[in-house]
C-alpha cells in the first residue's frame, strides 16, 4: 500500500509499506481523507515541530476518516463501537491514562501520550497517510448522520479550536480577538461564534485568509500589516493567538481589556520568545495556554454535521500520489486554507 512519509527536512515521498499488524483492541480503518495540518509543515520543511524533531522516517498525517475494515483479535467493536463498512473518524490521542495530567482529566497534556504521526518520542507514532492503518478501536468515532467524510476530516483541528476556545471560559455575548486566520484560527472563528461570541474580529497579513475567515463567520477582517485599519478593535474581551509567532501575541496582550483573557494556541518557535509580560502584571491578563483537545473530538463532529459553512474551509482535495505538491498548496496560504489528501484517488 502506499503512504506519505517524511524521511527528513524537505524529503517527503510516497512510499510503497507493508499492511499495518492489527492486534487485539485495535482496528483496520481504510483512511479515504487527511488534511495536511500545519505540524505536517513543519515535519517538511523543518525536519520537526517546535521541540520534537525527525529522527526516522515518519507517515505523517493524524487528521484523518476512513472506513472500518476489521476489528483484531476476538475484541470487535465492543458495545456501541461502529461495525465493519462504517464511515469513521479517528481521535488521534492515545493518552496513558495514569500520569497525574490523565487521573486530573486533562488526558490532552498527558506526559507519555500516543499521537498519530508524531515524532515526539522514539520510536516515532506513524500517523494516518497510508492507505490502511491499525488504530485502538475505542478511538473510532462512527460520523453523525449527515456528515459526509470529505468535510469529517475537519473534525480534527476543529477540536483544537473548540478546546482553545474553551480554554478561554465563556464568550457568550464577547467580542474575541483572533490573530492569524490560516485553517486552525478560521476554526477558532467558526467555534467562537458557535459558543455564543457576539463579535469576532480576526488579523491576518494575507487578503485571502482574511476571505476564509469571513467564510467561516468572522464579523470584522483586518489586515495585521496596516496600523491605519479601520477594523482595528479599541479593546476586545478576549483573545486567542493562533498565528504562533510572537508578533501576534503582542498584539493580543495589548488589545484584550484589563483583566481579560488571552489564549495562546499557535505554537511558537522553539526556544525563548518575548512578550509583553508587564502588561499581564499591570492589567492583571490571563495567559492560559491551549493545546490539542479531548472529549472535543465529539462535539466537533456533531457541529460538523449541523453547519454546512465549513466546506468553504477546504480549498482543495488531491491524491496521495501527488503529496508533494499537495504540501506546497498548503504551505501557500496566498492560496489556500485546509488541504486534504485523498487515500482513494
Amino acid at each position: 500500500m502506499l503512504g506519505c512519509v517524511i524521511h527528513g527536512q524537505g524529503d517527503l515521498r510516497v512510499d510503497e509499506l507493508p499492511p499495518p499488524p492489527v492486534g487485539p483492541g485495535q482496528a483496520l480503518v481504510a483512511v479515504r481523507y487527511g488534511g495536511v495540518c500545519g505540524s505536517d509543515l513543519h515535519y517538511w520543511r523543518h525536519g520537526g515541530v517546535g521541540d520534537f524533531r525527525l529522527r526516522e522516517p515518519l507517515v505523517l498525517g493524524h487528521e484523518v476518516v476512513g472506513t472500518v475494515l476489521s476489528y483484531g483479535g476476538a475484541s470487535g467493536p465492543g458495545p456501541g463501537g461502529p461495525p465493519p463498512g462504517a464511515a469513521v473518524a479517528v481521535h488521534p490521542a492515545t493518552p496513558c491514562g495514569v500520569c497525574p495530567e490523565c487521573v486530573d482529566g486533562r488526558r490532552n497534556v498527558c506526559r507519555d501520550t500516543r499521537y498519530l504521526g508524531s515524532a515526539a518520542r522514539l520510536p516515532h507514532v506513524q500517523g494516518g497517510f497510508a492507505a490502511d492503518i491499525a488504530v485502538p478501536a475505542e478511538q473510532l468515532r462512527a460520523l453523525p448522520p449527515g456528515l459526509g467524510p470529505r468535510r469529517a476530516a475537519l473534525a480534527e483541528p476543529l477540536s483544537v479550536a473548540l478546546h482553545a476556545v474553551r480554554r478561554a471560559g465563556s464568550v457568550a455575548g464577547r467580542h474575541v480577538l483572533v490573530t492569524g486566520a490560516g485553517p486552525i484560527g478560521c476554526l477558532v472563528v467558526a467555534a467562537a461564534k458557535a459558543a455564543g461570541a457576539a463579535r469576532v474580529t480576526v488579523t491576518d497579513l494575507l487578503p485571502r485568509a482574511l476571505e476564509y475567515a469571513a467564510a467561516a463567520g468572522a464579523d470584522v477582517l483586518v489586515r495585521a500589516d496596516d496600523p491605519a485599519d479601520a477594523g482595528w478593535p479599541p479593546e476586545v474581551d478576549t483573545a486567542v493567538e493562533a498565528s504562533g509567532v510572537a508578533a501576534g501575541l503582542d498584539t493580543c496582550l495589548r488589545l484584550v481589556r484589563r483583566g481579560g483573557v488571552v489564549v495562546q494556541l499557535g505554537m511558537l518557535p522553539p526556544g525563548r520568545s518575548p512578550f509583553a509580560g508587564n502588561l499581564v502584571v499591570s492589567r492583571e491578563i490571563e495567559l492560559r495556554g491551549a493545546f490539542r483537545f479531548d472529549t472535543e473530538f465529539d462535539d466537533a463532529l456533531a457541529l460538523l454535521a449541523a453547519e454546512p459553512r465549513f466546506d468553504a474551509l477546504i480549498s482543495a482535495v488531491v491524491p496521495l500520489r501527488e503529496a508533494e505538491s499537495a504540501f506546497a498548496l498548503a504551505a501557500d496560504r496566498s492560496r489556500s486554507c485546509k488541504v486534504l489528501l485523498d487515500l482513494e484517488a
